[in-house]
């Protein structure tokens, strides 16, 4: 386990059993400052905010099991005729609309088993660092920067572009298609 979820939670643990004592002690006439309880409590809801966001989330480990291929746009119309889904992630390390979609929607159950299918291939497209290809391919598609998604299917053939920030539901019922 993260040994920084481990300290962590044994910290909330502590904090969490402090606050029970001087709530004790208070209820039983001694002078703890009101500050002090409100200053504790601040303290062991940071604590639990960020003991919750380093935890890794099962869906994020199936999420690093997905296979991504870099992005090669000539490949697409092959793969949609032959009857396969092509999901394109355009993202980069330094986007934090890109970090969101990952956290909020590419990264829950739901769509991790969707992307995971048999007939889905998925590309990466790293904007991490300026790559010409992969610009040329956004422009192609009027779009100037990243995050950038888009659906290719038999359904969606010239793709089905999302919206920056991903919507969980609309990236089910596209997959789903």
């Amino acid at each position: 386990m993260n040994p920084i979820v481990i300290t962590s939670a044994l910290t909330l643990t502590l904090l969490i059993l402090i606050i029970c004592l001087l709530i004790y002690k208070r209820f039983k006439g001694s002078q703890i400052p009101t500050a002090v309880l409100i200053l504790l409590v601040c303290f062991t809801a940071i604590n639990a905010a960020v003991t919750y966001f380093v935890y890794p989330k099962e869906s994020a480990n199936a999420y690093k099991q997905l296979v991504w291929q870099p992005l090669a746009p000539s490949n697409i119309p092959a793969l949609v005729a032959s009857g396969k889904t092509v999901f394109v992630d355009v993202s980069a390390d330094w986007c934090n609309i890109c970090k969101g979609n990952k956290d909020g929607v590419l990264q829950r159950e739901a769509v991790v088993n969707l992307l995971g299918q048999d007939n889905t291939v998925l590309m990466l497209g790293d904007l991490t660092h300026s790559d010409a290809k992969i610009e040329a391919f956004l422009a192609d598609h009027n779009a100037f920067g990243v995050p950038f998604n888009i659906v290719y299917s038999p359904q969606y053939p010239k793709g089905r572009v999302f919206s920056r920030v991903l919507d969980y539901n609309e990236v089910i019922e596209v997959l789903t298609r």
